[in-house]
């Protein structure tokens, strides 16, 4: 019960949009994604499978997230749809709504925007 987590995060990174880096238009991603700069467009996962999102301190998204699990420090202007896990780190802002089915929240961290709980058995459609 205490000692298994069940929310673990896996730190690898496949793909890495430096600090200086802009990119403008939609991604779609496999594997672990970290944001060190600014993209402007939606970014989303590869269907089937699970993936992660880092977004630091630095880093910044003006569109909608929608993957399995985020690690945010960064900002987002945009609806977030986590469908397993996201942490909010104490440098995070999200101006959107919040679609999540398990929240940790690190005090700092910011939400303007609709908290919305998901059911494992939600669809795409929902959000």
């Amino acid at each position: 019960m205490f000692g298994k987590k069940v929310n673990k995060i896996d730190g690898k990174i496949d793909t890495l949009i430096g600090a200086d880096t802009i990119v403008t238009g939609d991604i779609v991603f496999n594997g672990g994604l970290r944001v060190d700069g600014t993209i402007l467009g939606n970014v989303r996962e590869q269907a089937g499978s699970e993936n992660t999102i880092f977004l630091s301190e630095s880093g910044r998204i003006e569109g909608s997230v929608e993957t399995t699990k985020i690690v945010l420090n960064g900002t987002v202007v945009g609806p977030v749809k986590a469908s397993q896990f996201i942490e909010l780190q104490t440098k995070a802002r999200i101006t959107g709504d919040l679609y999540y089915k398990s929240l940790e929240m690190h005090m700092g961290s910011v939400i303007d925007g609709k908290l919305v709980h998901t059911e494992e058995n939600a669809t795409n459609d929902e959000v």
